[in-house]
C-alpha cells in the first residue's frame, strides 16, 4: 500500500504530456532530506511538539488614563501631640470693645458715725460740775447725754470738739475734761455792760466709754456763761475717723 502511494505521488510530480518544459528555475525548491534517495515520498505528519519555554517580559506599555477618584479610607488613629511652635510676633492692637453690662449694686461700706451739737438754755450758776447743754441741735446717735452733760465714746478713734460761749455779767473760766482730767482751758474777762465771746477747740483720741464734758472751774465768780433767745453758748463734737483693728 505504501508503495502504491509513493508511485502516485511520483507521477503527479512529472510533467504532463504536451507541457512546455522551461529551463527557468523554480522560485523555490522543496529541500530534499539529507540521505534520501531520488524517489523519496513524504511520510505521515508527526505529533505536535511540546510547548517551548516562556519568552522574556515585554517592555512597559504606555501609561493609561487617570482613573476615577476612589472612596475615602477609614480615619486613622490620632497621632501624638507635636512640639509647640515658636511664639509669633505680637499682633497689632485691636479696637476697644463694647462697654459691658452694668454690674449689680455692691454692698456699701459701713459708715461709722458719732456726732452731737448742743446749746445752753439759760445761765450757768454752779461751778466745778459738768455743764448740762439741754438745747439739742443734733444728737442722732444719742452719744451725748443731756441729763449728765457728758459725751460717751462708742466708736474708738479721733474726735474733734469745740465750744463757743457767750460771756455776760461775769468773767468766764471753762475747761474741757476727758476722763476726769482737764484737757483744755479758756478764760474770758467780762467787759462792763457788754456781751463777749469765748471759744476753744481740740482733737482727742478716745477709747470706748471715755467721757468728755465742759465745766466751770474755780469759784462762783467765773461762771459768766450765758444764753437767751438771741445769744447762744454751744458745745459740739464729732468723729473724724475710727480706729482700724
Amino acid at each position: 500500500m505504501m508503495l502504491l502511494v509513493q508511485v502516485v505521488l511520483l507521477l503527479l510530480a512529472l510533467p504532463s504530456h504536451g507541457q512546455v518544459v522551461t529551463t527557468e528555475k523554480p522560485e523555490f525548491m522543496i529541500p530534499v532530506p539529507k540521505g534520501a534517495c531520488a524517489g523519496w515520498m513524504a511520510g505521515v505528519p508527526g505529533h505536535p511538539g511540546h510547548n517551548g519555554t516562556p519568552g522574556r517580559d515585554g517592555r512597559d506599555g504606555i501609561p493609561g488614563e487617570k482613573g476615577e477618584k476612589g472612596d475615602a479610607g477609614l480615619v486613622g488613629p490620632k497621632g501624638d501631640t507635636g512640639d509647640s511652635g515658636v511664639t509669633g510676633a505680637e499682633g497689632p492692637r485691636g479696637f476697644p470693645g463694647s462697654p459691658g453690662r452694668k454690674g449689680e449694686p455692691g454692698e456699701g461700706a459701713y459708715l461709722y458715725r458719732s456726732a452731737f451739737s448742743v446749746g445752753l438754755e439759760g445761765r450757768v450758776t454752779i461751778p466745778n460740775v459738768p455743764i448740762r447743754f439741754t438745747k439739742i441741735f443734733y444728737n442722732q446717735q444719742n452719744h451725748y447725754d443731756s441729763t449728765t452733760g457728758k459725751f460717751r465714746c462708742n466708736i474708738p478713734g479721733m474726735y474733734y470738739f469745740s465750744y463757743h460761749i457767750t460771756v455776760y455779767l461775769k468773767d468766764v473760766k471753762v475747761s474741757l475734761f476727758k476722763k476726769d482730767k482737764a484737757m483744755l482751758f479758756t478764760y474770758d474777762q467780762y467787759q462792763d455792760k457788754n456781751v463777749d465771746q469765748a471759744s476753744g477747740s481740740v482733737l482727742l483720741h478716745l477709747e470706748v466709754d471715755d467721757q468728755v464734758w465742759l465745766q466751770v472751774y474755780g469759784d462762783g465768780d467765773h461762771n459768766g456763761l450765758y444764753a437767751d433767745n438771741v445769744n447762744d453758748s454751744t458745745f459740739t463734737g464729732f468723729l473724724l475717723y475710727h480706729d482700724i483693728e
